[in-house]
């Protein structure tokens, strides 16, 4: 793998420049490196971008979905290599780094069917010798920033359906796991691609991102991160009205009702929480048990959490890897701190695992939480689960809605009238009702109120990447 070059044009380049280095959290060690590019190297792939987008722009969909099915299948077919790179830079257990791999095939394979289907329109005209239609036009260049938690399949979600609509892209993947974007730009060059379709800048964020939002051949701008760096975005995207799509920060409440089935609550809470050390913007943050089975619930969930194993991800057997670094770490333990000196009560876990030599934090339960305690409040990035009994579904609901955020919600009841009622205020973009892992590359994916702006994934996801043209045609 060319881990200490970057892409440009069809040419790997930056040999020559300083090396950013990339370190398994889970043990320490550096496991490949990426060049310290800058606003130079940024505004070489915003050029090379432009140029090919002058020529990609025609092709037809059918041609374009041709370059993306090739894609498809050299993920599938690297599937494994994709998973243990994934694995050893940002530490995420290798069974679910394999099951990323296999997700993010399905944005690219979706996007190549639906490229072919980028309608416009005929609008009835009110004068008789007047044609009246819309045409859909691709953007221009597009620049994807990609976080480090799910390396790949922020990238395909991204550059699926940008490329399916005839724009061409520059990418930007976190410092922090940029190895996995590496990879995958191989494959893209493996399939054939023309050169500059595809870009692909390692270095500094903030250099690399100022020569993103300055460059005016850049139109549109993709990013997936934190609600902060996407403010500061946005207030840089006013001098040129950017386009902006932004999947942002989320603190998701889970909802689980008296009529619940307790054991398949606890297995979506499970999967919801845990899953990548609970380090995913979706991931539930904040648990309201109703008081009829909040004892149960907490019994039973507890139990699944002690038998969670954790350790370095390249384990088969791990549930659990290390959190990104030392500073996640020390965030985990002060939210958990705060809480337990403010009344909760410490259900299990609650302490860092140095004995495991990465940086790790034990699966942890505490309950008798309440909104006064900052882990109600602030995302966790974490593997803790706070619980808070409630009574009625309207203290549930005010609860959920307490937040700034508005990226995913989960409910758990067997009652179609109650769960439909409560769903339809909660606030949020994305929920699952009795289903703790709801996303797919066929539906529309992204937040309310400051967890975004736009919708990745379905059919909204491409529109995204495309302008509406209308015409008008005089048949005098």
């Amino acid at each position: 793998m060319k881990d200490d070059l970057m892409y440009i044009n069809g040419e790997w380049i930056g040999k020559e420049l300083e090396k950013l280095e990339v370190v398994n959290p889970a043990n320490g060690q550096v496991v490949g490196t990426v060049p310290i590019g800058g606003e130079d190297e940024a505004n070489q792939a915003i050029a090379s971008a432009h140029a090919a987008f002058q020529t990609w722009s025609q092709t037809t969909a059918y041609e374009r979905a041709m370059y993306l099915k090739r894609l498809n299948d050299l993920i599938l077919k690297n599937q494994e290599e994709l998973a243990q790179v994934m694995t050893l830079e940002m530490g995420k257990p290798i069974r679910e780094s394999r099951g990323e791999a296999a997700s993010s095939a399905t944005y690219i394979e979706w996007y190549a069917e639906e490229g072919k289907r980028i309608y416009g329109e005929t609008v009835p005209s009110h004068i008789a010798n007047k044609r009246m239609q819309v045409w859909k036009r691709p953007v221009g260049v597009v620049a994807a920033i990609t976080p480090w938690n799910f390396p790949l399949a922020m990238l395909t979600r991204k550059m699926g359906p940008a490329l399916a609509a005839g724009c061409t892209i520059v990418i930007k993947p976190s410092g922090e796991s940029p190895l996995t974007a590496v990879k995958l730009v191989e494959l893209c060059e493996e399939a054939g691609f023309p050169k500059g379709v595809i870009n692909l800048v390692t270095g500094s964020s903030s250099k690399i991102g100022n020569a993103i939002m300055e460059n005016e051949k850049v139109q549109k701008v993709t990013f997936t991160g934190s609600t902060e760096v996407g403010k500061l975005l946005i207030r840089q995207s006013a001098d040129q009205v950017k386009r902006l799509s932004m999947e942002l920060g989320g603190h998701a409440p889970i909802i689980i009702l008296d009529d619940a089935n307790v054991d398949a609550a606890v297995k979506g809470v499970l999967a919801s929480k845990f899953r990548n050390a609970g380090q995913t913007c979706v991931c539930g943050n904040r648990i309201y048990v109703q008081a009829g089975i909040h004892d149960v619930f907490l019994e039973k969930f507890t139990t699944a959490v002690d038998q969670l194993k954790v350790g370095d991800g390249t384990n088969e057997n791990v549930d659990i890897g290390p959190l990104i670094n030392q500073s996640s770490v020390d965030k985990v333990a002060d939210q958990v701190a705060d809480a337990l000196s403010k009344g909760a009560t410490l259900v299990t876990g609650g302490r860092e695992l140095t004995e495991e030599g990465g940086t790790f934090y034990a699966p942890t339960v505490i309950s008798g939480v309440d909104s006064s305690m900052v882990i109600m409040q602030e995302e966790t990035f974490g593997p803790v689960a706070p619980v808070q009994k409630f009574e009625t579904i309207e203290e549930a609901i005010r609860l959920a809605n307490d937040t700034k955020y508005g990226l995913a919600a989960y409910v758990f009841t067997e009652s179609v009238a109650k769960g439909t009622l409560l769903i339809e205020q909660l606030n949020f973009g994305i929920v699952g009702w009795n289903d703790g892992m709801p996303s797919a590359a066929q539906v529309p994916f992204g937040g309310m109120k400051e967890s975004g702006l736009g919708r990745e994934g379905g059919h909204e996801g491409l529109e995204a990447f495309l302008e509406s043209q209308y015409v008008s045609i005089g048949m005098d």
